[in-house]
């Protein structure tokens, strides 16, 4: 963040933890990585119109990649962009592992109940989800593939999936640019493939401030994402984005 981009809001966010909000085109939400090894699941929905939410095909095939880093967009299933990823120093999101249930969590790491163990209970990612979800109106039907932030996957040629450990450092960033009033859900519960063989989920921290001039420009590089632009821009019936 740039010192002319005065800092709007943050909070902190600790592991295991889950939060939504509204983020504002013109504004970028950063997370960071506080102590490495966090994961940062997310879901998009259109603050006016949530029937429109985050589609992982789209976002994909349109910009022929398997993962998700800085220059890439994230597109809707209504042909729009919720937001640009212009900066991103872990370099690698997972975008097809999806979340965390209480089983899985269960089976990894054991049970630890809220009754026993209060906030150091043991939450899945779906479970924070659905909590947040609810506080909008939308439930279990409204789960769609997210984005693990910070989280790298690989596959190899027969279709095997790998979680990389460490891909993600200690401070290191993600930055969203939104060009779409956007409601944002998000958890901070340990991604499915983590190895780990105890519940260690890792804090973030989420920052908004407003979007640097011309720093929608790192996703026009992409065809698919310049029309898609235009298509937000045509939502709002505007002819120029307001960070753009």
């Amino acid at each position: 963040m740039d010192q002319q981009n005065a800092l709007i809001w943050k909070q902190f966010l600790p592991g295991g933890c889950h939060w939504s909000g509204i983020i504002r085109r013109g504004t970028t939400l950063r997370l960071t990585d506080v102590n490495g090894g966090a994961n940062a699941a997310v879901l998009f929905f259109n603050q006016e119109e949530k029937l429109e939410r985050y589609n992982m095909a789209d976002t994909l095939k349109s910009q022929h990649t398997f993962r998700l880093t800085k220059g890439h967009a994230c597109h809707s299933d209504m042909g729009r962009i919720f937001c640009c990823i212009t900066a991103d120093t872990a370099g690698w999101n997972d975008t097809v592992c999806g979340l965390s249930d209480s089983d899985l969590i269960q089976q990894k790491y054991g049970t630890a109940r809220y009754q026993e163990h209060r906030n150091q209970m043991f939450r899945s990612g779906l479970d924070g989800m659905l909590i947040e979800l609810g506080k909008w109106g939308l439930d279990m039907r409204d789960i769609t593939s997210n984005i693990n932030f910070f989280s790298k996957v690989t596959t190899d040629a027969s279709g095997e999936l790998t979680f990389q450990a460490g891909n993600s450092k200690a401070g290191d960033y993600v930055d969203l640019s939104f060009v779409m009033n956007t409601l944002v859900v998000l958890s901070t519960a340990p991604h499915p493939l983590d190895p780990k063989t105890s519940y260690q989920p890792g804090a973030v921290n989420l920052e908004v401030f407003d979007t640097p001039p011309e720093a929608i420009t790192e996703c026009l590089h992409i065809s698919e994402n310049t029309r898609a632009l235009k298509n937000t821009q045509h939502f709002y019936c505007g002819g120029k984005n307001e960070s753009a």
